[in-house]
């Protein structure tokens, strides 16, 4: 659900950005997008992507992209430790991270929020995993990702701006 609120957001925000969909692990690989992700996004007008296939992420992923989401602090965990063993240092921001209700108030050290490394050692940040639940948990899970994601959209374009600007 992420990748096709993500896409869709920076394509309407006139941004030429690839958005890509990776799991940690390789449980879930070549498997299409959960019935019920479709069944949600569709009853919010939302086209999913049908060739959707679920795979795992790559060293060559990691060092080709510009930021990763995870959606758990066990994720962000995961992709840090993976990041390290190949000497890289991506930009790993939680998604939650992007919401700005989760992420107001927080005091701003030296261009960095707290909220970097917090996020990595505490799990209330997490976009709550609807897979074992109902339609209501995919609903949820739908509306925190619709919260982050224009946060998503500005620090990207900030990114590319910033970048522009060298």
């Amino acid at each position: 659900m992420a990748e096709v609120l993500l896409q869709s957001a920076f394509n309407q925000a006139g941004l030429d950005v690839i958005v890509d969909s990776t799991g940690i692990s390789d449980e879930e690989a070549g498997h299409p997008m959960d019935r019920r992700a479709v069944r949600v996004l569709a009853a919010h007008g939302i086209a999913a992507k049908p060739a959707h296939r679920a795979r795992q992420i790559t060293g060559t992923d990691l060092a080709e992209t510009d930021l990763l989401i995870p959606m758990t602090a066990n994720h962000a965990r995961s992709l840090r430790r993976l990041a390290a063993a190949q000497n890289l240092n991506p930009d790993i921001k939680m998604m939650r991270w992007f919401d700005p209700i989760l992420n107001s108030g927080m005091p701003d050290v030296a261009g960095k929020s707290v909220l970097d490394d917090f996020v990595f050692a505490d799990s209330r940040l997490d976009v709550d995993d609807p897979w074992y639940g109902g339609m209501g948990e995919f609903e949820n899970c739908l509306a925190e990702l619709q919260a982050a994601v224009p946060g998503v959209v500005d620090y990207v374009r900030q990114q590319l701006e910033s970048q522009a600007g060298k």
